[in-house]
């Protein structure tokens, strides 16, 4: 017999709240990445492995911007706030995937050229949006932490964190301009589907929020 949807949950929760779960879903955020690293040393990425990486962390960072903006809607459904615990360890493996992925681009691409690499940003938009969102992610990234919340005050810190959805936002984009020249956009339409309704979700609960409150 199957154990009961509530034993499920309770289980669920007890193992998010687990001492050693912030290491494992760091282990986990890590993983695709290790072995994306693994295949450029191993050299299985294809005949174009520098284009492969590239695309590839790219991919993982907006799949990973994806999960951080899934996790209130997911507390509020299961009503599991263990969820949130999670949160800034899913926030900052969107900046190292970002990361990564400017690394391969900077390194892979441009030679780590830094005067051509300026050129570029400002010579083609699809970079310079990309480049944009990178800026932003580093600011979250830098006031993720419980100093940077006592620094700028909740208020301010929470407005500044709901600006993952503009930047969620320069990231479909950066991905649609990147994709257009080769006219493959079902990535970019499944991706910004997903984000407008995350985004959906949030404006909805923010109405609400505001409405019940006297």
């Amino acid at each position: 017999m199957p154990p009961a949807p509530s034993s499920f949950k309770a289980a669920l929760q007890r193992l998010l709240l687990h001492p050693r779960a912030p290491a494992g879903v760091a282990l986990l955020c890590a993983l695709p990445g290790l072995y994306l690293v693994y295949g450029a040393f191993t050299e299985s990425l294809g005949v174009n492995p520098a284009e492969t990486l590239i695309r590839q962390s790219g991919d993982l960072t907006i799949r990973a911007l994806c999960y951080v903006l899934l996790v209130t809607p997911l507390k509020d459904l299961l009503r599991m706030p263990a969820i949130i615990r999670h949160r800034r360890t899913l926030g900052l493996a969107v900046l190292a995937y970002a990361s990564l992925h400017l690394l391969c681009y900077a390194w892979l691409d441009m030679g780590l050229e830094l005067e051509d690499i300026t050129a570029d940003v400002f010579k083609r938009p699809f970079i310079f949006v990309g480049m944009a969102g990178f800026v932003g992610l580093i600011a979250l990234g830098a006031t993720s932490f419980n100093a940077a919340i006592k620094a700028l005050g909740p208020k301010r810190w929470r407005r500044l964190h709901q600006t993952v959805y503009a930047l969620a936002g320069l990231a479909v984009l950066h991905f649609y301009w990147m994709r257009a020249g080769k006219h493959r956009f079902d990535d970019v339409i499944f991706y910004g589907a997903v984000l407008a309704l995350l985004l959906l979700y949030r404006v909805v609960k923010v109405l609400r929020e505001r409405l019940s409150s006297p």
